[in-house]
């Protein structure tokens, strides 16, 4: 960073950055032992949430500069927000990382193949569903057309990074793109109406894994739910918020509230642990905006994930059978630490006949996806999964279980990685449950 840009991420930083909440921070240390990349850095404070608040004020301060070492351990951050829960002064960590992250980014002259990549990613791809539909669908031909097979035996994916080459593998057989158009904007329920609900189809789920979505509706209609997907909603903006664009995520946002507000239902049912738990800080992100503030709290308060849902209308009651299965459990990040949500997952994968439930240690540990961290910081994301993968043989499953695309994503990689694709595999809790219950009731 020059001169220029320092002086003018310090102003922002005094100008933006949460001051109080930044007190909030007693320094006590209950949140190094959650933190991954606290571990996994060899128990480095700066790769610490207390060590990177400890930072945060210090630019407010005026003590230190917004140099490359202060970037490099907000960038280092996964977002996980496993300190939320274990803080006992309750600091928001999370909002003061974005914060961070996008005064940062703001006001610091990228590369160009950096602003080259953000710009494509954040301005012409995410927020135009019908591009991301096109895109899957060159995917989606990549895949059925044989070419995959081409490209794998040939070799040209060992031009890309490992990660690169094993995430090729993983990734879902995606439907056709004349299937993702072509879709009900209103479902009724199977059997007696329970609830009035709309769907977040976001927009990887509603098109890489179009597949889990219909799952999930599905399996609200047995559970007894009026279901509407509004046609306008849009992708959630998370990756924009978590990322340094914080203003193209309040963007994103305002268009969701508009989709869904004229849906009159009960809740706003979601089945990505990561954007579920950015939609349900619109009203944080909207806070400071009058015109928005009491809209955003309306939507907010009416998200629940699928598995709360299921739950709440005794859907774990009913009939749900898996042939000789052994599962296991990993938690989304921002689905537990966010939204709170993680012993219904357990509910109903326990309540499974024919399966055995084992709890995996530090299930609630991050698997090291987080978005796109994957990709941008390969080998510290690899670290993190290489012991997730530990943790997950011990449990002997045949199953991993999973409530987020990229954790799912993740686990895949891993069950590539460690060479187990003939003994475990690894399953969206959607995917299983509706399995369970056509297994035990449509046969």
């Amino acid at each position: 960073m020059n001169t220029t840009e320092k002086l003018r991420i310090t102003r922002q930083f005094q100008e933006k950055m949460d001051y109080d909440e930044l007190l909030n921070c007693m320094r006590c240390g209950f949140c190094l032992p959650t933190c991954p990349t606290y571990i996994e850095s060899g128990k480095n404070e700066l790769h610490s949430p207390r060590g990177r608040i400890a930072l945060m004020k210090a630019v407010v301060d005026g003590d230190i500069e917004p140099d490359e070492e202060v970037k490099r351990s907000l960038d280092m951050c996964l977002g996980c927000r496993a300190c939320e829960p274990v803080c006992p002064s309750g600091v928001k960590y999370g909002h003061l990382l974005e914060e961070a992250r996008d005064i940062i980014y703001q006001n610091k002259k990228p590369s160009l193949p950096v602003k080259a990549v953000r710009h494509l990613v954040f301005e012409q791809l995410f927020p135009h569903q019908n591009r991301m539909t096109g895109l899957v669908g060159l995917l989606g031909f990549y895949q059925r057309s044989g070419l995959s097979s081409f490209v794998r035996k040939t070799g040209v994916l060992k031009i890309f990074p490992e990660t690169m080459q094993l995430m090729e593998k993983a990734l879902p057989t995606v439907a056709k793109v004349k299937e993702i158009k072509n879709r009900a904007e209103h479902l009724e329920p199977v059997g007696p109406k329970k609830k009035n609900v709309a769907f977040f189809s976001g927009c990887l789920m509603d098109t890489v894994f179009m597949k889990t979505n219909e799952a999930t509706k599905k399996l609200l209609q047995y559970a007894g739910c009026d279901i509407v997907i509004p046609k306008t909603q849009a992708c959630c903006g998370a990756l924009h918020g978590h990322s340094g664009e914080k203003e193209k995520a309040k963007e994103m946002a305002k268009r969701n509230i508009i989709a869904f507000e004229q849906a009159e239902v009960d809740y706003i049912i979601t089945n990505a642990g990561g954007c579920g738990a950015f939609l349900v800080d619109y009203d944080h992100l909207l806070k400071s905006e009058p015109e928005w503030a009491d809209r955003a709290k309306a939507f907010t308060d009416k998200i629940k994930d699928i598995t709360s849902i299921l739950v709440e209308l005794h859907f774990h009651q009913q009939p749900l059978k898996l042939k000789d299965d052994v599962l296991t459990y990993q938690d989304s990040c921002h689905l537990r630490n966010g939204q709170k949500t993680f012993i219904q997952p357990r509910q109903l994968l326990q309540s499974m006949k024919g399966s055995h439930y084992v709890e995996m240690k530090n299930a609630d540990r991050c698997c090291g996806s987080a978005g796109i961290y994957n990709i941008v910081e390969s080998e510290m994301s690899m670290q993190i999964l290489d012991y997730k993968m530990k943790e997950t043989k011990k449990t002997q499953a045949k199953t991993i279980v999973t409530s987020n695309p990229g954790c799912l994503l993740q686990m895949k990689l891993g069950i590539e990685k460690e060479g187990l694709q003939n003994e475990m595999r690894a399953v969206h809790i959607v995917d299983l449950l509706l399995e369970a219950y056509e297994n035990a009731n449509i046969s």
